[in-house]
């Protein structure tokens, strides 16, 4: 269990390292290539240093790699820029958005699938841009307007990634108390529920619903969020939320404990078309 830089460093130089192997160089090797000292590309892959985006681009060139994917996921981890050499946006916002966040999104913008257990609200990137407002404001006490107005911004610019080409995968499991709290009051917990409604319908989008009379169930400790990625399953990981970081489980074990548990979660959840007249019917009565 870690935080989320210690494992991107260590997710990133394994990946590197397996790709110097594939193109059939040592370590030595690779670091004549690219002007380095051998330790350096050796700090790289076991993680134990920060690897710079620029340096990111100059191992990959070397080793051939022209998986444009692959490539853009490692940059990512690397931690400022695509393989372009562009920011990405929420850089804009290192000034609001605390380092936990930023590494959330940044996995979240690479990621192929999202699988998501949600307990007691909608998952941000199905949320409207009132009831994320009135979320925020909630969970943060005393905001400023203006610090608000930027958050609320964030949550709906990650979105985005449901509209991308090729948009990211999401299946979400909403226990029933997720539809039932009012957010915001009845004319924003309304709109939400319509909204759900129309996400359910999105080829990309899964959702089930966990109603109270499936009982006591695995997701009862709480949510939680596995990314995995197209390019390489070894990138997967497992996201736990708690009120002041998040941690980050990559450990095969942990990752196959958690698949296993949201599985069981969909097997007892309503199916996608019941759930959908569920929310449906939970919209109307609202």
């Amino acid at each position: 269990m870690q935080h989320g830089p210690a494992v991107r460093r260590r997710k990133l130089g394994a990946e590197l390292r397996a790709l110097r192997t594939s193109a059939g160089l040592t370590s030595g090797e690779a670091a004549r290539l690219v002007g380095w000292h051998q330790s350096k590309v050796s700090r790289i892959e076991t993680g134990t240093s920060g690897v710079k985006p620029a340096d990111v681009r100059l191992l990959l060139d070397a080793y051939a790699v022209a998986d444009r994917q692959l490539r853009e996921l490692l940059m990512v981890l690397a931690g400022s820029e695509d393989s372009d050499g562009r920011t990405h946006w929420w850089h804009a916002y290192r000034g609001v958005l605390p380092p936990t966040y930023r590494d959330f999104i940044s996995l979240e913008s690479q990621a192929g699938a999202m699988r998501t257990l949600e307990t007691t609200v909608v998952p941000g990137l199905l949320q409207t841009p009132e009831y994320a407002r009135a979320v925020t404001k909630a969970a943060v006490e005393g905001l400023p307007e203006d610090r608000l107005d930027t958050l609320v911004e964030v949550r709906l610019a990650r979105q985005d990634v449901l509209r991308a080409d090729p948009p990211l995968e999401l299946s979400a499991v909403l226990d029933e108390a997720v539809l039932r709290r009012e957010v915001g009051g009845p004319g924003v917990m309304s709109r939400q529920l319509e909204r759900l409604v129309e996400a359910a319908r999105l080829p990309q989008v899964r959702l089930q619903v966990l109603p109270f009379a499936a009982g006591a169930h695995i997701g009862v400790t709480g949510p939680f969020v596995i990314f995995s990625f197209s390019s390489t399953s070894d990138l997967d990981v497992v996201v736990l939320d708690h009120l002041t970081s998040s941690l980050y489980l990559e450990r095969k074990e942990d990752l196959q404990a958690y698949t296993e548990a949201f599985n069981a979660l969909q097997f007892h959840a309503l199916s996608p078309e019941d759930s959908l007249d569920f929310i449906a019917g939970t919209a109307a009565g609202a």
